[in-house]
């Protein structure tokens, strides 16, 4: 019993990760019941491999104030018990951010050893520069303590979340962005448009196969803010001068990133901007044609091909899923796409996202969209040149080039010789930072 094992006393929380409802047996999705009935005296909460939001058993909703009165927010999944208004534990997108805001915080001497032991996952990882995702002010003073206090040894790039526009410009201003402080830099402003198309919270313009996750018909997903809103949060960026990275996923989601960026470009779309749409999951061949014509950078994730594409298949339909992170596609047409692990959704393992990108092979070992395989060199420069190119800092790093900085790996095998299927094998057997080892790890 894992509770005894861990010695938990009851009432006390407790979480886990990594519900992932595409992969669970026989089409069962995790519930209420089934956590109450595993732990009747504690509150629990399984956070969803999309870290978009999580069941919780009965003492964690009443923990946290949601019952049958609890009104669905808009952009927000509140799964009800079939029959009845009561939650019946799967909770997402802004129905989850108060949960999650109101998580239980380690103490300052446990949050400095997060961070050494974070950067350490990185590091092992052969990952020199990593992105902090969408960060809360809290986040930001963690980091930026840490790097006062010359505790960063890797760069952190933060972006923060457009939520939190007003507070950080108490605390900063634009000028404080887009350079290094001790290795951690203010990147720009992150927006969140949708949720995840394996959670079937991404927003499309045709409707999901299999329904919403309440079992909606003629589910297109929902978008995270209105229109309306994401277009004036992108004007409050742009009139900053400062780059925006969006999140969207479905093609919907993309149609309205479009649509802010004409808004709020002052008539000069095609001004250097680079901002970039994480995930790019569902882009369409017109909407590339847009990341063209207005300088976007579309940062691609072809993991989904190997973690998700069973679900993706179901959900959307194999010709879409078929097109998830069209590499090939957006190379041909002349963009710089980057590549992402969305860690901790999928395992930080470089080599697993070239693999990805090299032969789009779902877990079942059928290949998905085969005509958007790239070449390993493509598929390293997305990690490594097109991602510093991203991050305004193609001066300093991702290519072997004298002046600028020595962040190297050194690999167990050449990722350009080996069999393709073969480079997920290949081991980080040292990292590099600015000419000093971070690791050393045996060979194995």
């Amino acid at each position: 019993n894992l509770k005894s094992e861990k010695n938990i006393p009851d009432g006390e929380l407790i979480m886990g990760y990594g519900y992932d409802d595409t992969v669970m047996p026989e089409g069962g999705l995790l519930n209420r019941d089934d956590l109450d009935e595993a732990f009747p005296n504690n509150p629990v909460m399984v956070i969803h491999v999309s870290l978009h939001g999580a069941v919780l058993n009965s003492k964690a909703l009443e923990l946290y104030g949601i019952s049958e009165k609890t009104e669905t927010p808009p952009g927000g999944i509140i799964v009800r018990k079939p029959g009845t208004n009561e939650p019946y534990g799967l909770i997402m997108e802004t129905a989850f951010l108060p949960i999650f805001a109101q998580l239980p915080k380690p103490s300052e001497d446990e949050l400095m050893q997060q961070i050494k032991d974070g950067q350490m996952i990185y590091a092992e990882a052969g990952v020199t520069t990593a992105q902090e995702g969408a960060s809360h002010l809290a986040d930001v003073e963690i980091i930026q303590k840490a790097a006062d206090n010359k505790a960063l040894f890797i760069d952190v790039v933060s972006y923060p979340f457009i939520t939190e526009f007003d507070t950080i410009f108490k605390l900063y201003s634009k000028d404080d962005f887009g350079k290094y402080n001790n290795k951690f830099k203010l990147g720009g402003i992150k927006i969140t448009i949708d949720g995840s198309p394996q959670g079937r919270t991404a927003l499309f313009t045709t409707p999901y196969l299999t329904g919403g996750p309440s079992g909606e018909e003629n589910w297109l997903g929902e978008s995270t803010f209105s229109q309306q809103e994401v277009n004036q949060m992108l004007k409050n960026v742009y009139d900053k001068g400062l780059q925006s990275l969006f999140h969207a996923n479905g093609d919907g989601a993309i149609d309205m990133c479009i649509e802010a960026h004409e808004f709020a470009s002052g008539g000069n779309p095609s001004k250097e901007r680079r901002t970039t749409i994480i995930h790019s999951r569902s882009v369409s061949q017109d909407q590339l044609d847009k990341y063209v014509e207005y300088k976007m950078i579309p940062s691609l994730y072809t993991e989904h091909t190997f973690f998700f594409a069973d679900a993706h298949i179901k959900n959307r339909g194999l010709e879409q899923a078929s097109f998830i992170s069209p590499m090939k596609t957006a190379l041909e047409k002349g963009l710089r796409p980057a590549h992402h692990t969305d860690f901790n959704v999928a395992p930080i393992d470089q080599m697993m996202v070239v693999w990805t990108a090299v032969n789009r092979v779902s877990r079942n070992g059928e290949v998905i969209g085969a005509e958007e395989r790239v070449s390993p060199y493509q598929a390293l420069q997305a990690i490594t040149s097109s991602a510093a190119y991203q991050y305004f800092e193609e001066d300093q790093k991702g290519t072997l080039k004298e002046g600028k900085l020595a962040d190297l790996v050194i690999l167990d095998n050449n990722p350009l010789k080996v069999d393709p299927m073969s480079i997920k094998d290949i081991q980080v057997l040292e990292t590099i930072k600015e000419g000093s080892s971070l690791t050393k790890l045996d060979e194995q």
